[in-house]
């Protein structure tokens, strides 16, 4: 094949999965490791709200990330964010207060909040139309993948050494990935392993409407289309529900449901392998209904309103007397938020040009994460007097608000992608 790789695009967004798998591994250390290091540096619930909103302030700066993206590329960029992000979790290690980790949590968020603009940058550039949904949900698992492997990673450093260990060998593991990027990506225009028949494929499966014009985008000229509040509001009702997974649920589960580290270890994962299957689920649904005849937006709209009615089921969870129930109830949690996530995220790539999807990515993401910062210091500030289970209540209801702002802002601008022959994507 003369050097030529075949389906590289799968290849390629495989190596943005992994480097999502490790930006999330690096993130969800110290919520897994939260109960033994609130314990050792004599933290509570409030300085440990801080400590999280520190985080979720840095990730606001997503739209800063996304033009950096936009504006150097996607491989210069992505290596930068990751080397960053690699080492200040390391510095985690060297922490002896709650101040300190407040100031590495909060830098640790503006390096990992070029996760989600990356992925979708990488997807908007290497897919045709009809793959970008399981493209996204394929780069999304690795957000679960990488919170699935924090709790045994945590667990083991822990038991072995201490819990600063975990923050060092999750750092490490990031900068092996940086390597790993800087040799194997390039752009689909300068990948030599590329094929013209598979370079054709992506060329001719990219819409007309979101070609390049050339412009960098602007931030306030984005702020006033209704699109990208479609997309933005319900991602600020919607991402609540990860962070409450990430940081906040192994305390629950020590504190209320009385685990131990090993039953963390052992349960605290499965949330995340069932939002895996979620972000597959999504597309899968888009799918089924595009071949059906449904456009690709209305799609779209109808598997997060899916997701949405599914995650009515957090409701329930403070309130069964079993821990295996609750934690069965936070797996369909899991499951429902990536299916609703994983559509909605993927909008940005079908609604807005390639030079601004990384952009429009980035300033979504500071919405979600807004809202994920204002859910946080309220459960900090609020648990110790009413407990978890309205927290949970929330969580069951925000998204279904989600979907009626999703079907009521958004609006297609091209005529619907169903016209075209949809197919199972090749690997």
């Amino acid at each position: 094949m003369n050097g030529k790789i075949r389906a590289l695009r799968w290849w390629m967004i495989g190596l943005v999965m992994l480097g999502a798998v490790l930006n999330y591994l690096t993130r969800s250390t110290l919520g897994v490791a939260a109960p033994t290091v609130l314990a050792d540096l004599h933290i509570g619930p409030k300085e440990y709200s801080w400590i999280t909103g520190a985080f979720q302030l840095g990730v606001m700066l997503q739209p800063l990330c996304g033009y950096v993206l936009d504006s150097i590329g996607l491989k210069l960029g992505f290596a930068l964010f990751a080397t960053a992000w690699s080492l200040l979790t390391m510095a985690h290690g060297f922490a002896g207060s709650w101040q300190a980790l407040l100031g590495l949590r909060g830098a640790l968020g503006v390096a990992e909040g070029c996760a989600q603009p990356a992925g979708m940058k990488a997807v908007s550039i290497w897919f045709p139309a009809k793959e970008r949904g399981f493209a996204g949900g394929m780069f999304n698992i690795g957000a679960s993948m990488g919170a699935v492997l924090a709790p045994p990673l945590v667990a083991w450093s822990i038991l072995v050494w201490n819990w600063r260990a975990a923050f060092f060998v999750a750092g490490a593991l990031g900068l092996v990935w940086v390597v790993l990027w800087l040799a194997a990506y390039q752009s689909p225009d300068k990948h030599k392993a590329l094929s013209d028949a598979e370079r054709d494929l992506i060329a001719s499966g990219q819409e007309t409407h979101l070609d390049d014009a050339g412009a960098k985008p602007s931030i306030l000229t984005l702020m006033t289309r209704r699109n990208f509040w479609g997309i933005a509001l319900p991602r600020f009702l919607a991402d609540p529900t990860w962070g409450t997974l990430s940081f906040w649920i192994p305390l629950y589960l020590t504190t209320v449901r009385h685990f131990d580290l090993k039953q963390i270890a052992l349960f605290a994962w499965l949330p995340f392998v069932a939002a895996d299957l979620g972000c597959l689920f999504g597309p899968a649904v888009v799918l089924f209904l595009q071949k059906r005849g449904v456009s690709l937006i209305n799609a779209r709209r109808w598997a997060f309103t899916l997701g949405a009615l599914l995650m009515t089921g957090m409701m329930f969870v403070g309130r069964v007397e079993s821990p295996y129930v609750a934690i069965a109830l936070l797996c369909v949690g899991g499951f429902a938020h990536q299916t609703l996530s994983v559509t909605v995220i993927t909008m940005s790539s079908d609604l807005f040009r390639k030079s601004e999807v990384a952009t429009v990515a980035g300033m979504a993401g500071f919405c979600g994460n807004f809202g994920l910062l204002i859910f946080s210091l309220l459960i900090g500030g609020l648990v110790a007097r009413i407990g978890y289970d309205p927290f949970f209540v929330a969580l069951g209801v925000l998204d279904l608000a989600g979907a009626a702002l999703l079907w009521t802002l958004v609006r297609e601008s091209a005529p619907p992608p169903a016209a075209r022959p949809v197919t199972v994507p090749a690997l």
